[in-house]
């Protein structure tokens, strides 16, 4: 063999062990990124957001199933139970023989608030083959009136007791958050509603008597009217859905404005300017609307002369600025500031509670922001994300 041949042979053996010893290396770093000790807070992380999942939908016989095993395998178990106090929801593992004896337990605890440790005797049994030798009986730390059950091959020992015990107080909290998330939806239903019977009655009023007075002088344009009408109410009042587009909640502010242009004539001019990119976004039912009633009842209809309501939606990246300003006689910031209600003469229709539910869906950073003062018109702004997990328009 040559001495370049030679050289070459040496170069790929140094080349070969060069890599193997990079691979090795690469080997152990990658298992050093995870110790036993961040794997088993990966694991128990992990079990614990597979139990939350369905009990934060509530507690019933379909959640408390889904979660059942999750908590057995959290607390370590050799069976797991989830009793309302009446009946045994969901059961995991072995010893679901146990049920009538468990549930009695799961009672007692339920009705003391107090954890209950059960042994051998208190859970007779003529079966050969069962390996229940204890239980631990813990109350769910919420206001669900039901207890967490975890049954033990030997006489429980503390670790099993303290484990069952946080295991409680983790998936009453659970079960607490899921009831607030159904309160803030009550209330978000509620306050749609209150928005609903806040706004109608003044402008159903007004809309009729405009279309009244077209009927004998413009038959054509009091059908038009009528039609319009019709839609708008239908939209306003519609059961279903907590959310919808800002195209969709355009079109409802078009007819509104249809109507009002009929009662006010020439007085009311309107300018649109709307980037077609954010007509698909998602937001609150019926949060556009009181901001342009407000504009006209509260800003245009008082003043002399003719008057201008500009709506405008911009695209601004991951959100969408929308705007509503008028040129009328504006309020004053001092007594709107202090005021969280509507004022005497109904000044800031709907503004209080528009504000709240974009906070409550959107977060704090997300509420109305109203400029004015008194005979410099308002203008209101809102930001709103164009992708939001809890939006489904």
């Amino acid at each position: 063999m040559s001495t370049v041949g030679s050289a070459l042979a040496v170069i790929a053996v140094l080349a070969a062990l060069a890599a193997a010893v990079v691979a090795v290396l690469r080997l152990r770093a990658r298992r050093g990124i995870a110790t036993a000790m961040q794997r088993a807070t990966y694991d128990v992380l992990h079990t614990a957001a597979l139990a939350a999942e369905p009990l934060r939908g509530g507690l019933t016989s379909a959640s408390a199933g889904k979660a059942a095993r999750h908590l057995r395998t959290l607390v370590g178990a050799v069976g797991l139970a989830v009793i309302d106090g009446e009946r045994c929801l969901a059961y995991d593992g072995r010893g679901a023989h146990h049920q009538d004896q468990l549930t009695e337990a799961a009672r007692r605890a339920v009705s003391t608030r107090r954890s209950v440790v059960l042994n051998g005797a208190d859970l007779p049994c003529d079966r050969m083959d069962c390996v229940v030798r204890g239980a631990v009986v813990a109350p769910l730390d919420s206001a669900a009136q039901a207890a967490l059950v975890a049954l033990a091959d030997s006489q429980p020992a503390p670790g099993l007791v303290q484990a069952t015990l946080e295991a409680a107080r983790w998936a009453g909290s659970q079960l607490a958050l899921a009831e607030l998330d159904s309160s803030r939806e009550r209330l978000a239903r509620a306050e749609v509603k209150a928005l609903r019977a806040q706004i109608s009655p003044h402008f159903i009023y007004n809309a009729l008597t405009a279309i009244a007075s077209f009927v004998r002088t413009d038959p054509e344009r009091a059908r038009e009217l009528i039609l319009e009408f019709a839609e708008f109410t239908r939209y306003s009042f519609r059961a279903h859905g907590e959310f919808t587009t800002l195209a969709e909640e355009l079109r409802s502010i078009d007819r509104y404005l249809t109507i009002e242009r009929a009662r006010f004539g020439d007085r009311l001019q309107v300018r649109l300017q709307i980037a077609p990119e954010v007509l698909p976004v998602g937001l609150p039912f019926l949060c556009l609307q009181p901001l342009v009633e407000n504009a006209i009842r509260h800003g245009l209809s008082r003043k002399p002369g003719v008057g201008m309501v500009s709506i405008e939606a911009r695209d601004a990246g991951a959100e969408c600025h929308i705007t509503v300003e008028d040129d009328g006689v504006g309020m004053d910031p001092a007594v709107f500031g202090r005021d969280g209600s509507e004022g005497e003469d109904g000044q800031h229709v709907g503004l209080v509670n528009v504000d709240e539910r974009l906070r409550s869906v959107f977060g704090d950073h997300n509420g109305l922001v109203v400029e004015t003062a008194l005979g410099a018109g308002t203008k209101v702004s809102m930001r709103v994300p164009k992708f939001h997990p809890q939006v489904r328009a």
